[in-house]
């Protein structure tokens, strides 16, 4: 016999597993708990979800668009934390570059990721630099000064907080198929080139909240609740640094971003 199913009422609606689900409710429970930055300063998780807006706004002005890889260059940030969501809720891929590699495997990476839009973070800049000829297929680079004054670099389209603070947080995202992919990355290339990777927003979804129901349920340590903070001290290019940004967000934990690790300030 065939598999039964009910019958679904007019006004049902099939939340597709997307990662912008993931903030349902977050400004009900946890709209005035911190994101915090180096000793650079702080904001709330109402900011935050305004962050992710202005940035996925200053994407589509850049020319981003559904099926596009977004590549970012960056420590451990609140602005990583944005990209986390803001680029694969527009549709776009997210692609965590390992800045660990040596220059030419990250062009390699970037290349075949099709990266057209790429965040730099000033430490980066000479890399950047460097690879750029080989990068036909960027059609912008947005430099992230950390706070730091200076002229930008001749190829930077702009500087991420001015870009940002310039665009609305109020872009209009919508719901599309769950399978669609999200991110994107690469191992070491510890034979040949890196090999890439990548995940979808079901995938991430459900990892999520598989996690967040194994950290919960759970005397023994580590756990992860509400009460609890949140600070990587794994790379967030690397498998979204475990997934647990996506997991502390969701669940509306105060988290703190280092940065560079630099063991004293931490």
């Amino acid at each position: 016999m065939p598999l039964r199913f009910a019958e679904p009422a007019a006004e049902a609606y099939q939340v597709p597993l997307t990662i912008r689900h993931l903030l349902d409710g977050i400004l009900v429970k946890a709209a005035d708990q911190q994101i915090v930055y180096r000793d650079q300063g702080s904001y709330s998780y109402r900011e935050f979800v305004g962050r992710v807006g202005r940035l996925a706004g200053l994407l589509a002005a850049l020319g981003a668009e559904a099926g596009m890889t977004v590549a970012v260059m960056d420590w451990d940030s609140h602005r990583y934390l944005e990209a986390y969501f803001a680029a694969p809720m527009m549709g776009a891929v997210l692609q965590t570059v390992n800045i660990r590699l040596p220059a030419l495997q990250i062009g390699y990476t970037l290349q075949h990721a099709r990266a057209e839009i790429l965040f730099v973070h000033r430490d980066f800049f000479p890399i950047v630099e460097a690879i750029l000829p080989s990068l036909p297929e960027v059609k912008a680079l947005i430099a992230i000064m950390d706070g730091t004054e200076g002229d930008l670099p001749a190829w930077a389209s702009g500087e991420y907080e001015m870009l940002s603070a310039a665009a609305s947080p109020d872009y209009p995202f919508e719901d599309f198929d769950e399978n669609a992919v999200a991110t994107t990355f690469y191992t070491t290339g510890t034979t040949g080139n890196p090999k890439g990777v990548c995940f979808t927003h079901r995938q991430l979804v459900l990892h999520t909240l598989a996690s967040a129901a194994h950290y919960g349920a759970s005397l023994a340590s580590p756990g992860l609740g509400i009460d609890d903070v949140y600070m990587p001290l794994t790379p967030m290019f690397h498998v979204h640094a475990w997934g647990i940004p996506y997991v502390a967000t969701m669940l509306g934990v105060k988290q703190v971003y280092p940065g560079r690790y630099e063991p004293a300030l931490i």
